[in-house]
Formats: C-alpha cells, sequence, structure tokens
C-alpha cells in the first residue's frame, strides 16, 4: 500500500503552488507536475487531517474521464510520464500513483460549476428568491429535485483564504470575452450531460460539477485541473434517490455536513476530523470511484 501523503516535499524540482489539494511543480518551460496530497478542504479551508489514498483515487477519476472526453475537448495531460523526471526514491514514492505531467496553459480566471439538480447554496437561494444565481426558475421544484434544463452559473477563482463569488455571464464575458465565455458555457453543459449520461449507467447521480478551463499558445480552450471527481461534484447513489430528501453522498459534502455539527467558524485552522469521518470519507471515495471506473 502506498503512503499517506499530506505535504509533498520534493527538492528535485521547484515548487510553483501548493493548492488545497495539489501541489505544483516546475518540470521546464512547458511542463508543470501536478501532485493530487491527501488533503480535504470544506467552506475553502484544508482540514488538518488526511484522508488515506485520497489523491490517488482523485487522480484516476480524473484521468478516466480525461481519456473519456478526449474526443470531445483537448486536455493538459502530455506525453511526459513519472519515470522521464530525475527524482530519488523517495520523491517518486511520494508522487507515484497520484500525479501527472501537464502543458502549462493560461488558466482562465473562472471556475465554470454546472448544476443539474437543486441543492446546496442554490437551494439556498431559491428558497428565498426562486431563483438560482440569478436565473429564474419554475415554481415547486423540491430539494434535491432536479432542474428543468441544466444550469451554467460561473464563479470567480477566489485568492487562498477567500471565499468564490457567483458571477454572472456578462461577468465572464467582461474577463474572458464573449467568443471565449461562450465556448467555456457550450463545453461545459456538454462534458456534464455527457458524464451524467454515463454515470446514471453506473447507479450515480452528478447533481453538480466544477470545470477549469486554460487556453494554449494558439488559444485552444482545454480542460484543466481536476475534472469530476468527488472533490469536485456532487455524486449522489441512484438507488436511494428521493427529491425533497437531503441526498446520501460519495463526495465530501460528507465532510461537510459534520462541520456543520460544530462550533465552527468557517475559518483557518479547520478542526481535527474524528477517524470514523475520516474512514467513511475514504469508503465514499472509493465506492465513487470503483463504479465509475467499472468496466472502463
Amino acid at each position: 500500500m502506498s503512503r499517506i501523503v499530506f505535504e509533498t516535499q520534493l527538492k528535485s524540482l521547484p515548487i510553483l503552488h501548493r493548492g488545497k489539494v495539489r501541489d505544483i511543480y516546475s518540470v521546464d518551460d512547458k511542463h508543470m507536475l501536478v501532485v493530487a496530497t491527501d488533503r480535504i478542504s470544506a467552506f475553502d479551508v484544508v482540514m488538518p487531517t488526511p484522508i488515506p489514498h485520497k489523491g490517488e483515487l482523485l487522480t484516476r477519476v480524473s484521468d478516466f474521464w480525461f481519456q473519456r472526453f478526449n474526443n470531445l475537448i483537448a486536455n493538459q495531460i502530455s506525453d511526459m510520464k513519472i519515470s522521464d523526471l530525475n527524482l530519488t526514491d523517495d520523491e517518486f514514492a511520494q508522487v507515484n500513483g497520484r500525479s501527472i505531467i501537464v502543458k502549462r496553459l493560461n488558466a482562465l480566471p473562472i471556475e465554470a460549476i454546472v448544476r443539474g439538480y437543486l441543492i446546496g447554496s442554490g437551494w439556498k437561494e431559491y428558497q428565498s428568491q426562486q431563483s438560482v444565481c440569478g436565473i429564474a426558475l419554475p415554481t415547486n421544484i423540491p430539494l434535491a429535485g432536479k432542474l428543468p434544463e441544466t444550469l451554467f452559473t460561473p464563479s470567480t477563482k477566489a485568492a487562498p483564504g477567500e471565499h468564490d463569488e457567483n458571477i454572472s455571464h456578462a461577468q465572464v464575458v467582461d474577463l474572458i470575452g464573449s467568443e471565449c465565455a461562450e465556448q467555456v458555457r457550450n463545453a461545459s453543459v456538454q462534458l456534464y450531460e455527457n458524464a451524467a449520461n454515463y454515470a446514471e449507467q453506473k447507479g450515480i447521480i452528478i447533481a453538480d460539477t466544477k470545470f477549469e478551463f486554460g487556453l494554449d499558445d494558439t488559444g485552444t480552450l482545454t480542460l484543466i485541473d481536476e475534472v469530476l471527481t468527488p472533490d469536485s461534484s456532487r455524486f449522489w447513489p441512484a438507488t436511494s434517490y428521493q427529491p425533497g430528501h437531503n441526498p446520501d453522498s460519495f463526495d465530501k459534502q460528507y465532510i461537510r455536513d459534520y462541520l456543520e455539527t460544530l462550533d465552527w467558524n468557517k475559518q483557518a485552522p479547520g478542526p481535527p476530523l474524528p477517524e470514523s469521518i475520516v474512514a467513511n470519507t475514504q469508503a465514499k471515495y472509493q465506492e465513487a470511484a470503483e463504479r465509475l471506473l467499472s468496466g472502463s
């Protein structure tokens, strides 16, 4: 069994950035090494307790979707292998099975959020304003109800320690231009609906998800970061799904629900996670990965 990795320490490569989950290193002027650690975040705060082997599961799931979408959109994966890097044995053990070498791209300054069901912050807004991110909706949609159509509800990419904010399509146009904004919206909806149809066959409802995109030197829209993982999506078991009820999940909503029971102000530092919460979270991520990748 591979080791638990909360934070990588590679001396052979210069580090560029430590995100909430991923450590990113420079390989050369055209490539980066992206390592998915076992850190988990909730409410934009990194918890001090890792979820064992989560990074490996996220990497496997993302890789599956990158390959599935290969004929729909360009992606960040390069032809380089981890074995091409001059890492020490200890460094290789830190990143093996949980990392990819990606092309350097110009990341777009938005998060492309796509919703197929009414839950979370969308449900809270709907109850008070009958809308989601300012988009008016029909009456009488229940909690966790399927939306009449897939909604594209983009947000900003917040600086560390800050929270993302929902933005309108007009604001996206201001940030990246009208042509690119239209490409992002169309690609996001297409990828979500493709994935949702596939996942349904595996007994999983994808309630919503977050995509990120970049542009290469020629301006080609490219899928980057992670894709349709339990960290970036809400996955519900189809067998127990009932509109009007808060669904079970295969994602980090389980962590959020636990944290909501604590007297914690949702500011760093995050509280340590009990062993039972860690074990149950790991099991949920494992089941999601096994279902999605079965037969692939």
